[in-house]
């Protein structure tokens, strides 16, 4: 099944980093985040990407291009053959599509843009700035046995504040506590499966797919959910990055599904 990944975004909340590279380039632990993204499915025998690009695709182009150059130790021999020997030669076992979707092109419009890459077949789709534990396998299987023509994974996202037990009549606060997780609204984590008739709910290149095409999947009962209660976190500010970069730094990574 191939993964679709939408990296086009201007990344504007972050743009502390995106101004000089597009958002899913932004490094954690040394690696993009879309470096981190694609390991989460190559872990779990996803490795056939179709990757949306816009704002500064070429950064990413050439990334893939010079994959070995980043990933590898490498000795530049000008003495005599002028010859450059890749040492700890790491290869990935995937095929890498990357698609200029358009600048200013949104969600929906970027995946009807790659639809002659996808043989009108089952597959996967999410977001170029998302990490997660979530089991790709078990959320394939769920669609493929539900009648949706869309399924997204769902989490409860931790709170960043925690809750005021208050006596109104009083006016005072008679209590601190953590929010939980069952106190939060179930939201969108991305993480999705998609069948090819989800491109009739797409109108055009302005259309955000998160919104009318969602909506009417939902409308017409063929909108699926798979529930997550594990790990999930977007990086869409600078004190995302910093969370995420704490917890590889610490190796507290719950993403990190992948051996090396």
């Amino acid at each position: 099944m191939k993964v679709v990944i939408l990296a086009g975004g201007m990344g504007t909340r972050i743009s502390e980093e995106s101004h000089l590279r597009p958002k899913p380039m932004i490094e954690i632990g040394g690696h993009p985040i879309l470096w981190h993204v694609m390991k989460i499915y190559s872990a779990q025998g996803f490795n056939d990407f179709i990757i949306c690009c816009g704002y500064r695709g070429y950064m990413i182009k050439e990334y893939f291009a010079n994959y070995y150059l980043h990933r590898s130790d490498i000795t530049f021999d000008f003495s005599a053959e002028n010859k450059m020997i890749v040492h700890n030669n790491v290869a990935e076992p995937w095929k890498v599509t990357v698609v200029d979707t358009g600048l200013h092109t949104q969600t929906g419009g970027r995946i009807k843009r790659v639809r002659k890459y996808l043989d009108e077949s089952t597959f996967m789709m999410t977001y170029g700035d998302g990490v997660s534990d979530v089991d790709l396998n078990s959320l394939a299987a769920q669609h493929k046995n539900s009648n949706m023509i869309a399924t997204l994974t769902a989490i409860q996202p931790t709170a960043r504040f925690g809750i005021l037990d208050m006596d109104d009549e009083k006016n005072c606060v008679v209590g601190f506590r953590e929010k939980a997780k069952e106190d939060m609204n179930w939201v969108n984590a991305g993480f999705m499966v998609l069948e090819p008739e989800v491109f009739d709910y797409i109108d055009d290149d302005l259309t955000y797919f998160e919104r009318e095409p969602l909506t009417r999947l939902s409308a017409a009962g063929k909108l699926g959910v798979y529930k997550h209660d594990g790990f999930w976190q977007c990086m869409d500010t600078q004190r995302d990055r910093n969370h995420l970069e704490s917890k590889w730094k610490n190796d507290c990574a719950p993403w990190k599904i992948w051996e090396v």
